[in-house]
């Protein structure tokens, strides 16, 4: 048995007191754990109650470290226990937490799925297919995440996949129809929205300006001549032709870019 000798609130951590025991620094703890266990001079004090202590501090601070993580956002309770994992709560500190959090509603699966999906829509553009990964990363069950998908239908993926098909058609208004389309749909794809969604919307914009993609052919031309300048007769004109050919020109309006070429 130990005696307590002094307690003392900390300079910097007011939440958080020294213990001493026979006149000798022993453990600090948390505010709630000092009135939980009725901590106080005079006290007696055996190696149990010690470590009953120890456990009970380190849960009190996996439930500090939790609240301040949930202060800043809504979280997943795989998100919280990573962060504590990280934090070096112990394993059984850990797991208490969690029970407390859930019984304080702090923790709601399903509620954070529906907002973070909400959040995702409505500030992102991103599609279904990322979304789903992220949830899954973040540990949401698939039932969860499929209920909160569904409110993501096809008519509001198409119509925020055809503004990102337009943005993606003015980048590359210098590239071919053809190239056009396979960069769209393979930025598309990285967003995370699924092939029938990405061919209407690619539809959409293939209404083509053929003003514009004359001069996108021009310009091509012209970069392509100061490549190939070097290069005279049958031999100038193929290396053009299958320069122009390879980012997806026809060879009839290829023949009739390099006559105005010659004209010029």
């Amino acid at each position: 048995m130990a005696i307590i000798t002094k307690i003392s609130q900390q300079e910097k951590r007011k939440d958080r007191y020294n213990i001493f025991l026979n006149e000798e620094y022993a453990f600090s703890v948390d505010e709630a754990v000092l009135i939980r266990f009725h901590l106080k001079k005079g006290m007696d004090i055996s190696k149990e109650d010690i470590d009953a202590i120890a456990h009970q501090d380190g849960v009190q601070k996996g439930l500090n470290t939790a609240i301040h993580f949930l202060s800043i956002r809504m979280r997943s309770e795989k998100e919280v226990r990573d962060y504590l994992q990280k934090k070096e709560i112990e394993p059984e500190a850990i797991e208490e937490t969690i029970r407390s959090l859930d019984r304080l509603s702090y923790l709601d699966d399903a509620q954070f799925a529906k907002a973070y999906m909400n959040t995702q829509i409505n500030t992102t553009d991103k599609g279904p297919i990322v979304i789903r990964r992220e949830l899954k990363e973040k540990g949401i069950k698939d039932k969860w995440i499929e209920e909160v998908l569904s409110s993501f239908d096809f008519s509001n993926q198409l119509e925020k996949a055809t503004a990102l098909a337009d943005k993606y058609r003015k980048k590359y208004k210098k590239e071919s129809f053809v190239v056009q389309k396979q960069k769209i749909e393979q930025a598309l794809i990285r967003k995370g929205y699924g092939w029938d969604v990405i061919q209407e919307a690619v539809v959409a914009e293939q209404a083509g300006d053929n003003e514009e993609q004359q001069e996108a052919l021009m310009y091509q031309v012209e970069k392509a001549h100061r490549k190939y300048s070097k290069y005279t007769g049958g031999e100038y004109r193929q290396k053009m032709k299958q320069s122009l050919y390879r980012k997806g020109f026809s060879i009839s309006d290829i023949e009739k870019a390099l006559e105005q070429l010659e004209q010029d």
